[in-house]
């Protein structure tokens, strides 16, 4: 990835693209695979991101490109998001995008990964290192949905059908005003743009709302936490009222390993301290 492959064309233009079956759906998923290929032990793994709604893969624009640098980094779109199919009849739960992740990981003859996942990217990546926990090495969780942290009333109001029936001018405000609200500087246009396109495309409003509908309670209530033996970081901007930060320290509880917090950040906690945030997951995810 090229530095300047920060807007949101340039970034779709160098995706690829590959089919993945969920509940006998075959659908296709939308990616980005940079970088170093790595070693065959967990210091090496390739890194993949896994985002949350309503982002897309756009999200992890800055850290993928810096990583890329010295680990192989996959970078995909969700089903239903992003440049992936969004299409009506399949489910986009986080239960279905765990089918998704693992049958790309699959496709990629990838045996052990690292995750590095936020929102509801977060549910599928712990559901994946609890159900696989010999193919996760190293697991972030920032920000993420566990436990009973879901759904916010902000995506379940986007579910309803009010959603599909707004004029265009009403539905683009709405959804500017998620990538906005909460950040300690003044969103990055680019940002808000890269995570908007999708949705503003034809279809797209029907298809936010099969997404927000799709949120589950039960697909991380689920999880059997126990189970995970990766390395976990929980890395996590300390104000946000999407998902507390009591969620992830509870999650270091169960599984183990480390809460860093950090302060002046929200819930788009990659735009609010970008640096900051790289430099710990790099020191994490680089760490002999």
């Amino acid at each position: 990835m090229a530095a300047n492959d920060f807007d949101y064309e340039s970034w779709s233009d160098a995706q690829e693209r590959t089919t993945v079956t969920v509940d006998g759906h075959d659908l296709e998923m939308a990616y980005r695979d940079d970088g170093d290929s790595g070693g065959a032990d967990g210091e090496g793994d390739p890194v993949v991101f896994v985002h949350g709604i309503p982002t897309n893969s756009f999200l992890w624009r800055r850290l993928a490109s810096s990583l890329a640098e010295q680990r192989r980094v996959i970078v995909p779109d969700l089903v239903g998001y992003g440049n992936s199919a969004n299409h009506d009849g399949f489910d986009r739960s986080i239960r279905a995008q765990e089918q998704a992740l693992g049958d790309l990981l699959e496709e990629l003859g990838l045996d052990s990964v690292s995750l590095v996942s936020h929102d509801i990217g977060s549910g599928v990546a712990l559901r994946y290192g609890a159900h696989h926990p010999d193919r996760v090495g190293k697991l972030v969780v920032s920000n993420g949905t566990c436990y009973d942290s879901w759904p916010v009333d902000f995506i379940t109001n986007l579910g309803l059908p009010g959603t599909a029936e707004m004029d265009s001018e009403e539905f683009e405000a709405t959804i500017e005003s998620a990538f906005s609200q909460g950040t300690y500087d003044d969103a990055d246009p680019t940002f808000v743009e890269g995570m908007t396109t999708p949705w503003l495309r034809e279809g797209g409003q029907r298809a936010l709302a099969r997404a927000a509908v799709s949120t589950n309670t039960n697909h991380t209530t689920e999880i059997p936490y126990g189970e995970i033996e990766a390395d976990l970081l929980c890395l996590w901007g300390e104000n946000d009222d999407f998902q507390p930060i009591e969620y992830g320290e509870r999650l270091v509880e169960d599984v183990g390993g480390e809460m860093v917090r950090l302060e002046e950040a929200y819930h788009w906690v990659t735009e609010d301290r970008p640096e900051e945030y790289r430099e710990e997951l790099e020191a994490f995810l680089l760490e002999e």
